[in-house]
């Protein structure tokens, strides 16, 4: 059964964008959990334009779902995961000056680095995702990595679903197949939406979780927050 994650990111944006506390992003999540969200994501930046390193140590206690930091494993987020023990980190290799995830890790250049960090954190019972494009032979890289999960970055498939759903999901079944056959779990996200995310499910039906936050916000502007996750809920609780 597929999980929601909602990355809160965007509510940390639109409050740093004021100042103050307004909306209050601790509440916020909290609020995400009790509308039936079933993780929280935050990805915390260097330049903390959005989640803030102090906004994640405040909302780790607060959570009864499962907390999933994002980032690129520079020393601080290092330091921040080891302090804050979340149930999962998933590795990203953002660029400081990044203003989204725009590419996988290559799992083979970057082996060992990411075989040093997938074992770092798995000592202290993290779970560990690697974020990759939709490659099978990164999803094999990542696995002699030593991680549990990958998560497929699905840009390509949301900006080709359009044209071709059938091409589009193509590279991200065969990349999800051989997660499976590597005996990983499976993560997915990045431009899923209420448009495009069941079919990617019903394809793809051993996907773990998804990870969303820029459309859930921008579809909670009409709907509302609770009708919002409630209708991603739906589009994943298919089988």
């Amino acid at each position: 059964m597929t999980r929601l994650s909602v990355n809160i990111n965007k509510i940390a944006t639109i409050r740093n964008s004021r100042g103050g506390n307004m909306p209050d992003v601790e509440k916020a999540a909290v609020d995400c959990e009790r509308f039936g969200a079933e993780g929280i994501t935050v990805h915390p930046r260097p330049d903390e334009r959005h989640i803030r390193y102090s906004d994640v140590r405040a909302i780790k206690p607060l959570l009864h779902t499962e907390l999933n930091i994002e980032g690129n494993p520079i020393p601080s987020f290092v330091d921040l995961v080891m302090e804050t023990r979340p149930a999962q980190v998933t590795l990203v290799p953002d660029a400081a000056d990044a203003i989204t995830s725009n590419a996988g890790w290559d799992t083979l250049k970057n082996k060992d680095f990411l075989t040093e960090i997938c074992s770092e954190f798995k000592k202290y019972g993290i779970r560990t995702s690697i974020f990759i494009d939709p490659d099978p032979v990164m999803a094999e890289g990542a696995a002699e990595c030593g991680c549990d999960r990958v998560e497929l970055y699905t840009e390509a498939y949301a900006r080709n679903y359009g044209i071709s759903r059938e091409k589009a999901i193509e590279p991200y079944l065969l990349t999800a197949e051989k997660a499976r056959e590597c005996g990983l779990g499976l993560n997915a996200g990045h431009d899923l939406n209420l448009t495009n995310l069941e079919y990617y499910i019903r394809c793809i039906p051993w996907t773990d979780e998804v990870s969303i936050g820029h459309a859930i916000i921008c579809d909670a502007l009409y709907i509302g927050l609770e009708k919002t996750i409630g209708a991603y809920l739906s589009k994943i609780k298919i089988f």
